[in-house]
């Protein structure tokens, strides 16, 4: 029987646990939406994370549909390549919302860049705004507004910018980002813009 270059090991089932982990958190996908996607337990995903538990062919079967990848790269075997254009859908893009509900943060950027260089798309409803403690020293921010009024506040000042206009300033202090009312006396609507993080 032919075998590959990678093969598996015939006296202990694979370990796929770091495998399964790497790729849940490289697609930005929580225990529980994993969960829910598979049909498998988050306490036995866990188990399996943690190679406590090495599941079945059903349910290997099963995550890797979840995930879309080959049953082989689940399992340890050969990776398969990797798409020249990666796509995420919609639905897919996790997203995060003030306690109040007037701001939201789409998470754009890869899982992998956190704490390195993050961007988001922001929308704030009239009203709102998102207030921030002090990020770690030499953090900066880059905010351009898509449409809408957004006033920045940092290191003490304020600036107002409408859309098409970007404001740059350290982040490595408190600082805020608020939903203005339409100069013109316009009816309020939500405002968007795309953040960027950078952190030193």
């Amino acid at each position: 029987m032919a075998t590959t270059a990678t093969a598996l090991s015939l006296h202990e089932p694979p370990k796929v646990g770091a495998t399964l982990q790497a790729l849940r958190q490289g697609q930005g996908l929580s225990l529980d939406e994993l969960s829910r996607r598979a049909g498998v337990s988050k306490s036995m995903l866990s188990q399996i994370e943690r190679n406590l538990a090495n599941p079945t062919v059903a349910v290997v079967w099963r995550l890797a549909n979840a995930l879309r990848v080959e049953l082989a790269e689940l399992l340890g075997g050969e990776r398969a390549s990797a798409p020249v254009i990666e796509t995420v859908a919609a639905h897919s893009t996790p997203s995060m919302s003030s306690p109040d509900g007037l701001c939201q943060l789409r998470i754009l950027g890869p899982i992998d860049l956190a704490g390195q260089f993050e961007w988001y798309q922001l929308t704030i409803q009239p009203g709102g705004a998102l207030e921030s403690a002090a990020h770690e020293p030499g953090s900066r921010e880059h905010l351009s507004v898509l449409s809408g009024s957004l006033e920045v506040s940092a290191a003490g000042t304020s600036q107002r910018l409408v859309a098409g206009e970007t404001a740059r300033y350290a982040a490595d202090g408190p600082h805020a980002i608020r939903h203005l009312a339409a100069a013109d006396g316009s009816p309020n609507q939500a405002a968007v813009a795309l953040l960027v993080v950078l952190h030193p």
